[in-house]
C-alpha cells in the first residue's frame, strides 16, 4: 500500500502531542504578546483616570501626538501612490532592472531602522555629504520634521507594494488587455478594472503601513534629536517619560500605541474574514 500523504499522517498524531503543541504555542503567545499588552493597559490605569488624562493632555504629549499623526498623514498617502505605481510597473510591464526594483522594495525589511537613520544623518546631517548645500540654502532635514518623515517613509514603503505585487501577479494582465482592446484609456482601465480587484489588499497594506508609521522608533530616534515638543513622536515620548522615571505617564502614552495596535489587528482580522480569498493570494514576505 502506498504511503499516506503527509497531511493524512499529521492527522494520526497522538491527541496528547497535538494538545501539547497547541498549549505550548498558546502559552508562548500569552507570555510574549498578551501579558505585555495587558501589563501596559493595567499600568496605564493604575494611577487613576485623572492621572491618565493628565499624562495624555500634557503639552509635550499632545505635540508628540500631532507630530505622529502628521508623519502618518504624509507617509501613508505617499506609500499608496508609490505602492500602486511600483506594483503596476512590476506586474504589467517588462523592463530592464525589474528584479533590481523588487530587491530595492524589499530592502527596508533587511536593513535595521537604526542603520537607516544613521544613513540619513550621514547624507543630510550638518557634517553629512549634503550638509553644506542644505545649510547654504537654509534647509534643515535632520533633527526636524522633514527628516522624521523621510526616515519613516523609508521603513514603511514596502508594505503597500508588497501587498499588491503578489495579487496583481496572480491576476495577470488579461483583463487590462481586454479593456485596452475595447478602447479604454489607462486611467479608465485602472479605476474600472485593476482597482476593484486589488482594493482590499490595498487597504490591508495601508493598515500595516499606518501602524508602522505611527509606531516606528529606531530610525526616527536617530534623526529626530529628541527635541521635546518639536521632534518627538509618541514612541520617543514614551522613552523620554520612562527615562525620567515618570512610569505612569510613560505607560499612559504607551497605551495609545497599544490601542492603535489592537485597532489595527481588529481591522486586519475583519478584512481577512470578509475578503480572505483576495488577501491570501500570493505569498507575503512579512
Amino acid at each position: 500500500m502506498a504511503n499516506p500523504p503527509e497531511r493524512s499522517r499529521g492527522l494520526t498524531e497522538p491527541a496528547w502531542l497535538r494538545r501539547l503543541l497547541i498549549g505550548a504555542a498558546l502559552g508562548l503567545i500569552a507570555l510574549v504578546i498578551l501579558l505585555p499588552l495587558a501589563a501596559v493597559l493595567i499600568e496605564a490605569s493604575a494611577a487613576g483616570w485623572h492621572a491618565y488624562a493628565s499624562a495624555i493632555l500634557e503639552p509635550d504629549t499632545l505635540a508628540a501626538i500631532r507630530l505622529t499623526l502628521l508623519v502618518a498623514l504624509l507617509c501613508v498617502p505617499s506609500n499608496i501612490i508609490f505602492g500602486i505605481a511600483a506594483a503596476w510597473a512590476i506586474t504589467k510591464f517588462r523592463f530592464p532592472g525589474k528584479n533590481l526594483l523588487i530587491t530595492l522594495i524589499d530592502l527596508p525589511f533587511s536593513v535595521s531602522p537604526v542603520v537607516a537613520g544613521l544613513v540619513f544623518v550621514l547624507l543630510f546631517g550638518a557634517q553629512g555629504w549634503f550638509g553644506d548645500w542644505l545649510r547654504a540654502h537654509d534647509l534643515k532635514l535632520i533633527f526636524a520634521t522633514p527628516g522624521i518623515v523621510l526616515a519613516t517613509f523609508f521603513v514603511t514603503f514596502p508594505f503597500v507594494a508588497r501587498e499588491l505585487i503578489p495579487l496583481m501577479q496572480q491576476q495577470g494582465a488579461d483583463q487590462e488587455e481586454a479593456a485596452a482592446s475595447l478602447g479604454a484609456g489607462g486611467w479608465r482601465i485602472f479605476w474600472r478594472v485593476t482597482f476593484p480587484n486589488v482594493r482590499w489588499a490595498l487597504l490591508y497594506g495601508v493598515l500595516l503601513c499606518n501602524a508602522r508609521a505611527m509606531g516606528e522608533f529606531g530610525a526616527v530616534s536617530v534623526v529626530s534629536g529628541h527635541i521635546r515638543g518639536l521632534t518627538t513622536t509618541l514612541p520617543l515620548q514614551v522613552e523620554i517619560l520612562y527615562n525620567e522615571f515618570n512610569a505612569a505617564g510613560a505607560f499612559a502614552v504607551a497605551s495609545l500605541l497599544t490601542l492603535l495596535a489592537l485597532l489595527t489587528l481588529g481591522l486586519k482580522l475583519w478584512l481577512e474574514h470578509r475578503h480572505g480569498e483576495s488577501l491570501a493570494r500570493g505569498a507575503r514576505p512579512h
